[in-house]
């Protein structure tokens, strides 16, 4: 090969390598603020997941209740199925007065995640939604903001209703159904009767 054809390669590989250095730098630049806004924005990220999670708390343990910060020592307990379940208490002084945690159920759309809050007798202080993909104008009933209907579990407990009649009124339950969304209140009522079961059999562990 020549001395011409030689320089002539050489000189066609250098744009390819230029290219490529350019390509790769900018795969690094990119990578680089990729990192940066994820650092930025995951503290801010977690203060708003920790306020929605006291705002839900507040609604399913009243504030008259106790004088701990809720998010403080938490108990985790774990289910038959190995979940890990973390414990919300309401506490004055040391004395327990009630405890709050997750619950889910399945609804039309997918999970319903529910918080359900206790007394120490296993009374319902209140039950909210926190997450669901139900359809709107029908299953979203399930929000306290859309209908009054999940109010109907404050006070309730596992003998109130007998066990038998925690169901909604289409499968000889207790609890109203939605026209045209039976599934979405059936998921519920089910998730709050296995959070109340699920209460039961670690009560002596929450007191």
């Amino acid at each position: 090969m020549g001395l011409y054809q030689q320089n002539q390669m050489k000189r066609d590989t250098r744009p390819l390598a230029y290219q490529a250095g350019l390509l790769g730098a900018a795969a690094m630049l990119a990578a680089t603020f990729l990192v940066m806004g994820n650092i930025a924005t995951r503290d801010a990220i977690e203060r708003r997941r920790v306020e929605d999670l006291l705002t839900s708390l507040s609604q399913v343990i009243p504030a008259g209740m106790h004088d701990n910060d809720l998010l403080t020592y938490p108990v985790t307990l774990t289910r038959t199925s190995g979940e890990e379940v973390t414990i919300y208490r309401a506490l004055r002084g040391r004395l327990v007065t009630g405890v709050a945690f997750r619950v889910s159920g399945s609804g039309y759309a997918g999970p319903i995640e529910l918080i359900l809050g206790l007394d120490t007798r296993g009374e319902i202080l209140g039950v909210r939604v926190l997450a669901h993909a139900e359809t709107p104008g029908l299953g979203d009933k399930i929000e306290v903001s859309r209908d009054d209907w999940i109010l109907g579990f404050n006070g309730r407990s596992l003998g109130n209703p007998p066990a038998e009649r925690w169901a909604v009124k289409k499968d000889g339950g207790d609890f109203d159904q939605f026209s045209g969304a039976t599934i979405t209140p059936r998921g519920v009522v089910g998730a709050v009767r296995d959070g109340l079961r699920f209460f039961r059999e670690h009560r002596a562990i929450l007191e």
